[in-house]
């Protein structure tokens, strides 16, 4: 890979890593997203630093982990601070402009863009305080149905918005290539699907008849057993059991799949913008996810774990002179991410960071043993997740809770738990020092506590912060 002019950054929202016909799934249909992989770079290892809104898109802001920045949680959005890649590329006087979700607190805070068009922040500035509120006996359970109420054909204020999101990026195309100093640009793009509510245009749902749809993998009623910890966060916005029957929960999937489609046509009407302007021979893009979704996984819904489907992303970068696809094995994270949009500038962002530019990634002899790590301190969560990945080995660590322990060479499904296993006692001391040497996870749980109980009784107390915030998902701004 190598650097171009421009560059154009396109993240979804909830798409997890399979969820590609370019990565082999079995009926997953995103053409444009394939057309894309096969003139560029796919990392098929990649990872959020954190499966929630909120704190991925903080930490991606800034190439910070969560634990850094103190940005827990739906209810702790990025207000610029720490400074990240945008204020690196503002500092240069380099072009930089989103359009679209990004989830931070409010447009007027100096998050690193020259202009936010249509942004879609926290509801309200403040995002979902309630949800802040996180010990067992103290949490607050909501009676709405998180996937929404209604599941099918039709048209919901996000992919109304998603729509009006592609048309801007094309207005904004046209627009930049006819400006007469052609300077450099960095343009993201924040598109919602896959998102739930799963409700998306007839003709995408068409793609995924009910017959395509597989059964469900480790479902509770074929006698799987949810760990300990993930029964009880999912506990907090139960989406399983409110399905009406069988066929709305099939429906449900297919719905995920077809806003997956859905979203790979806006992906496809921005490239086919870019070309148009004459602008695709000068710029490299970028796709990713903020994290990923479930889709029913083991009776799951939604994100806020660490298993595959939730914590691993796509991730495709493709530069206008490559014309053959290429997959980098190497382990990266969202934060490799923002070091590359730095990298990319060649700007300077002053501090301690994580990452590493995916140029050099990319270059390097594949690193198989490369540490990432992510964590999760938000909704449900009744106490701090923490993620490390290691060669073939994926640990999960949960504060008060046994831990898990899966092979993802001989089992990429993560089926079989392998921390209680005494033959393999070595290999979770082991991975439980690696995640030492990131961070302390009983003070980073005793931490995110502590400044989410702050939170709270800055806004009143619990009574009043339950009042606080979206249900589930954040409304768009009105367009």
């Amino acid at each position: 890979m190598s650097k171009s002019k421009n560059l154009l950054i396109i993240m979804s929202d909830e798409h997890q890593s399979r969820a590609l016909s370019c990565a082999g799934h079995p009926i997953a249909k995103t053409p444009h997203l394939d057309a894309l992989a096969a003139r560029g770079t796919r990392f098929s290892n990649a990872y959020t630093p954190s499966p929630i809104c909120v704190p991925a898109r903080a930490a991606f802001a800034s190439g910070k982990y969560v634990h850094d920045i103190r940005l827990w949680d739906n209810a702790m959005p990025y207000l610029g601070t720490p400074r990240g890649w945008g204020h690196a590329l503002q500092d240069q006087d380099t072009r930089v402009e989103s359009i679209g979700k990004l989830h931070y607190r409010d447009a007027d805070d100096p998050a690193g863009f020259d202009v936010e068009h249509i942004p879609m922040q926290v509801a309200g500035g403040t995002g979902m305080v309630w949800a802040s509120i996180r010990k067992e006996d103290e949490r607050v359970y909501r009676d709405t149905r998180m996937l929404g109420d209604y599941i099918g054909p039709g048209e919901s204020n996000y992919t109304k918005y998603d729509a009006e999101v592609t048309r801007r990026t094309e207005s904004w195309l046209e627009d930049a290539a006819a400006q007469p100093n052609n300077a450099p640009w960095c343009l993201y793009v924040g598109l919602v699907a896959p998102h739930f509510p799963f409700i998306v245009p007839q003709k995408y749902l068409d793609l995924y008849p009910a017959d395509s749809i597989a059964r469900t993998k480790l479902h509770p009623r074929d006698g799987y057993v949810q760990h300990p910890w993930v029964a009880k966060q999912d506990a907090a916005l139960s989406s399983e059991p409110a399905f009406k029957d069988e066929d709305e929960r099939i429906m449900a999937i297919r719905c995920y799949f077809a806003l997956c489609s859905y979203m790979d046509d806006n992906v496809g009407r921005i490239m086919q913008a870019l070309k148009a302007n004459g602008l695709d021979e000068d710029t490299t893009i970028i796709y990713t996810s903020d994290h990923g979704d479930n889709v029913g996984a083991r009776g799951l819904w939604g994100k806020s774990n660490m298993y595959e489907e939730s914590a691993a992303v796509p991730l495709i970068v493709a530069p206008p002179n490559q014309t053959k696809a290429a997959i980098c094995d190497t382990p990266v994270s969202l934060l490799d991410v923002s070091e590359t949009i730095v990298d990319h500038f060649d700007a300077t962002l002053e501090g301690d960071r994580p990452g590493q530019s995916l140029y050099q990634i990319a270059k390097d002899a594949p690193d198989p043993e490369r540490i990432i790590f992510s964590e999760y301190h938000a909704v449900g969560a009744v106490s701090g997740c923490f993620m490390v990945r290691k060669g073939r080995w994926k640990y999960i660590h949960y504060v008060g809770f046994a831990p898990e322990l899966f092979d993802l060479v001989t089992d990429p499904e993560e089926t079989c738990d392998l921390a209680s296993d005494a033959a393999y006692a070595n290999r979770v001391d082991e991975m439980y020092e690696v995640l030492c040497s990131i961070c302390d996870p009983n003070a980073t749980n005793d931490l995110a506590f502590a400044d989410q109980a702050d939170l709270v009784a800055s806004y009143g107390g619990r009574e009043k912060a339950i009042t606080l915030g979206a249900s589930a998902a954040t409304p768009p701004p009105e367009i």
